[in-house]
């Protein structure tokens, strides 16, 4: 019998379906939010009884057969949001450790933290994902998991700002703070409201880890090193040793099918082995494939090869055909972290549906591993063996990989087309949601492949994959490697001689510059995109928003003339080329700029041509300038102007502009003498940009937050605004914005 939570979600959904209108459409016929009404319908958030009236009455039913399951549901609240959990699979043959796990458990428990090193092989990654599934019932919040490429054979160790970048996206925050720092703080922040363990797998050293610890709070950290981190103040060490003689046998016996292990030919087998559960599990595999052989049999054959690894692995390999061992030689030489069937078949030259059966014999031999469901990848120390391999006795692997890296492209280009873009009125057919999840899967191997591509010289690749990542990186936006990716695409883009796609990557640069707050690189990537495409129409659809985008950072600058000038130039740009939505959004910032050069009836004007040329959430900006320029003259009809841009920011789920939004009246209620009452506003603007990365926002909001903290005698709150608006600038090189808050700071009451 289903929940009074599954019951009234299955209802509400009925609804939908009987609307016959989007989550939108219906969540304005109804006249809610459309996130709300997101959350209504997945269950994480119990509607209000009027919202239910509301969805009842656009479908013409009778709500009141709803209000005993709804009331049910309202006592309890709504239903806990799924688990989340990145691990990957516990192995069905983990055998012995048990020492090793009731302690690393144990530590868990109490410390709240644990690292457990050892050598290459011995299977640390393989106790840490085997405790973690034991203990997830403790972790409600779920398992997080990241591999940290400390000694992942042609892979950089991931840096740790990157790395928190990760680990925070996997919370849901996709636009995090620029600097380590703000997201090491945002980490131990949502850490502090969760109860999740995370699992760190493959450090280099303690400094790579350090900033990715929990701080206060119920949340557990697991690391895996091949060295010690002795310097982990509060993470107790433990150590793996190689298995001893006894668990060893047993390893060995449950991967070969083995019911007596008593044999001396065993004990030969486990001395080539070294006690290493990876070269046992493989020697086991390769003797379970082979029913004529005898123990001895495989203990002659690993004794004929003088390496431990090579032994095993090459033992392993003599198990394959010849079509099986080039698949496993090519596997060395390809870039990223795992992989599907398509990407090997295009490292093989094959469709990709003809090697289900070579993958499955790779991992049946237990050189391949398949953490999930046809997702496969290899340990280090296989991959490097693979990777030697491949060079001594593949020479097409650098055509394999260039295969790889086109396939990759051409991947991300197909899902791309079908994101909705202000660069593609049209967007493919195809599952938007669908292509964003791809995105979100494969973003790791896409910058791994993206480097391989910068190594070979591929510049194809290179000038190609940032731009079939733009509407990604648009919504991610923070992440570390996209300046760099959009450097080199630049740079390859100017040696194929595409002046063109130089300059909008260049203009794409800008934009992520100006993300982070770095004013000036942003206004030098935009000035060599306006004066970099010779030859091409300089009334066109780039060059308006270029103009439109160096406006915007003259004014964050704070030269407001030379700001208006160019806005003015895009407003131009965007009329001739019949672009109202570009128009309006010129328009609306020349209004800013307008009311803050003391013009408040002009900026009026200037923001309802803007209102009258948007529609939807694209108003935002009008209105807010709007609201803005009413506010000294005509202070309730400026909050109602302000309050529906917030409703259209809300309703299209816009986080950034509810921040705004909340800003601006903020301002508007400290202007027409309600600073208590603004705020709050301020404090909820600031709340919504915690998790993400709009450093210039973040900037306005302090600004407009300590002169209200002024205005309701509250020097002390108004001078810690005014402080971390100094560090920021100091540290992103805006002087104008320092200048402006050591004005305001000296104009601060004296402290008693």
């Amino acid at each position: 019998m289903s929940s009074p939570h599954e019951q009234l979600v299955a209802q509400l959904a009925r609804i939908k379906d009987l609307s016959g209108l989007s989550l939108r459409a219906l969540a304005a016929r109804a006249g809610l939010s459309s996130s709300s009404l997101s959350r209504y319908l997945t269950g994480r958030l119990v509607p209000p009884w009027e919202a239910v009236v509301a969805l009842c009455k656009v479908v013409g039913r009778d709500p009141r057969p709803l209000r005993a399951v709804w009331a049910e549901v309202s006592k309890t609240g709504a239903a806990p949001a799924p688990r989340r959990n990145d691990l990957p699979a516990d192995l069905f043959d983990f055998t012995a450790r048990e020492a090793e796990s009731a302690l690393v458990e144990e530590l868990l428990r109490t410390a709240g933290a644990v690292a457990v090193d050892g050598m290459g092989g011995v299977g640390k990654t393989s106790l840490a994902v085997h405790v973690a599934h034991r203990l997830a019932p403790a972790y409600p919040d779920g398992g997080l998991y990241l591999d940290l490429q400390g000694f992942t054979p042609g892979q950089e160790p991931l840096e740790p700002q990157a790395a928190l970048g990760r680990l925070l996206g996997a919370l849901d925050i996709t636009h995090p703070p620029a600097g380590a720092a703000e997201r090491a703080a945002l980490w131990r922040s949502e850490l502090s409201r969760r109860r999740a363990l995370v699992v760190l797998d493959n450090a280099v050293d303690a400094e790579q880890v350090r900033p990715l610890l929990p701080g206060a709070g119920r949340s557990a950290v697991l690391i895996t090193s091949r060295h010690r981190l002795v310097s982990l103040d509060g993470v107790p060490p433990v150590s793996l040793a190689p298995l001893a003689d006894g668990d060893a046998a047993r390893l060995f016996g449950r991967a070969a099918g083995l019911a007596d292990t008593t044999e001396d030919a065993v004990g030969q087998v486990l001395r080539q082995c070294g006690g290493l559960p990876l070269a046992l599990r493989m020697a086991g595999a390769r003797l379970r494939h082979r029913p004529g052989w005898t123990v001895a049999v495989l203990a002659e054959r690993l004794r004929d090869t003088a390496g431990r690894f090579d032994a095993v692995f090459g033992m392993s390999l003599h198990q394959l055909d010849a079509g099986q061992r080039r698949m496993f030689r090519l596997l060395g030489v390809l870039p990223g972290a795992d992989f599907d069937a398509g990407v090997a078949g295009a490292l093989a030259g094959v469709p990709g549906d003809r090697l289900a059966p070579v993958l499955d014999e790779l991992v049946d031999a237990h050189l391949l591993q398949e953490p999930s469901p046809g997702r496969f990848r290899m340990h280090d120390l296989i991959r490097q063996y693979a990777a030697d391999l491949a060079a001594d006795e593949e020479p097409q692997a650098g055509a394999a990989l260039r295969r790889v890296l086109q396939h990759y492209l051409e991947q991300a280009v197909a899902h791309d087309r079908t994101l909705p873009s202000p660069h593609r009125p049209q967007p493919a057919a195809g599952d938007p949601a669908r292509a964003m999840a791809w995105f979100d899967l494969e973003y790791v191997n896409l910058v791994a492949c993206f480097d391989a591509a910068v190594r070979l010289g591929a510049d194809e690749v290179v000038a190609e994959l940032p731009q079939a990542m733009r509407v990604w990186f648009f919504r991610h936006r923070g992440t570390d490697d996209q300046v760099r990716m959009l450097e080199a695409a630049a740079a390859a883009a100017h040696r194929l001689g595409r002046a063109r796609e130089r300059a909008a990557l260049l203009a794409d640069l800008g934009f992520a510059h100006a993300a982070a707050g770095r004013l000036t690189g942003a206004l030098a990537a935009y000035e060599a995109a306006e004066h970099g495409a010779p030859g091409s129409d300089p009334d066109d659809d780039l060059a308006a928003a270029l103009a439109l985008r160096i406006g915007l950072v003259r004014r964050d600058l704070g030269d407001l003339p030379a700001a208006q000038a160019q806005l003015r130039r895009a407003r131009d740009l965007f009329e001739k080329l019949g672009r109202p939505a570009g128009q309006s959004q010129a328009l609306a910032f020349d209004g800013w700029v307008t009311l803050h050069l003391g013009r408040r009836a002009e900026a009026a004007e200037l923001a309802r041509a803007s209102v009258a040329l948007a529609g939807g959430p694209a108003q935002v900006t009008g209105l807010v300038t709007l609201g803005l320029a009413l506010a000294p003259d005509d202070p309730a009809e400026a909050l109602r102007t302000l309050h529906e841009a917030l409703r259209l920011a809300q309703e299209h789920n816009l986080q950034h502009n509810q921040a705004w939004c909340h800003n601006a009246i903020g301002i508007a209620l400290r202007l027409t003498g309600s600073p208590e009452q603004a705020l709050e506003h301020h404090r909820q603007a600031l709340a919504l940009l915690e998790p993400l990365a709009e450093v210039q926002l973040e900037l306005d909001c302090r600004h407009a937050f300590a002169e209200t903290c002024r205005a309701a005698n509250r020097p002390a709150e108004a001078l810690a605004q005014l402080d971390r608006i100094i560090d920021l600038a100091r540290r992103l090189d805006r002087p104008h914005d320092e200048r402006l808050a050591r004005e305001a700071r000296d104009r601060l009451p004296p402290a008693p």
